[in-house]
């Protein structure tokens, strides 16, 4: 876990503002990654969805390029990318660009309301992944296990 935070996650956060990174927001992205592709599959088994955090171009890429809230942070961050800000672009770029793919999926939880869960909190932290990713076919009985595995490769980076 510590490499993916250090190849991709933290990369892909310093092209957000500050406000957007802290241990929850590191602990979810792990978490979600794990939950969706293990870090395995760049495209989805069976489905359309692409990248580590599993994104679908009219779902979370569609959302995240038209949502008022990370609409023109994105658009920034496709232009230091050199990537197209058009969902069919960068739903491609997000395959095989990790840092995209992470900004995309900081984005998609930056659209929900409140404070992301905190270690311990694997019920709250099940809740925000289901509302922002919507899962098709969910397996709750695995996020308890990622999300603490999330929060021990946090306390071995510190």
């Amino acid at each position: 876990m510590i490499e993916i935070l250090e190849k991709f996650i933290v990369p892909g956060l310093k092209y957000l503002p500050p406000e957007m990174d802290s241990p929850q927001v590191r602990a979810m992205l792990l978490s979600i990654g794990m939950q969706e592709s293990r870090f395995e599959h760049r495209k989805q088994v069976g489905g359309p969805a692409h990248g580590f955090w599993q994104f679908e171009q009219g779902g979370g890429v569609r959302g995240i390029i038209t949502h008022p809230t990370t609409s023109e942070i994105a658009r920034g961050i496709c232009k230091r990318l050199v990537v197209p800000f058009i969902p069919a672009e960068c739903y491609e770029a997000i395959t095989y660009n990790d840092v995209l793919a992470c900004c995309f999926a900081r984005l998609l939880l930056w659209t929900l309301s409140g404070p992301l869960a905190g270690k311990g909190e694997n019920q709250k932290a099940w809740e925000q992944y289901s509302a922002a990713w919507r899962p098709g076919k969910p397996h709750r009985e695995s996020w308890d296990a990622y999300f603490n595995t999330a929060w021990l490769s946090l306390k071995e980076e510190l």
